[in-house]
């Protein structure tokens, strides 16, 4: 039996769809899904993994801005 590994996987963050990335000669390129993870868009990663972690940071640093702004008020 042959393994077949995938070239494109869906990062999804709090069951929201941050993007897909998709692998190519250099690693991982990430393509944002929502507006949120817009900064990411077009970034080479290592590995799908990588990719993860980051939209993840993205999320958890936009968390944090909306609970700062909310008990500052």
């Amino acid at each position: 039996m042959s393994r077949t590994q995938s070239n494109a996987y869906i990062i999804e963050i709090h069951d929201r769809a941050a993007g897909i990335v998709t692998k190519d000669t250099r690693g991982f390129r990430f393509f944002s899904s929502e507006r949120l993870f817009d900064s990411l868009e077009g970034r080479q990663f290592r590995s799908a993994r990588e990719a993860e972690r980051a939209a993840r940071a993205v999320f958890s640093e936009r968390s944090r801005r909306a609970n700062s702004r909310f008990f500052a008020s």
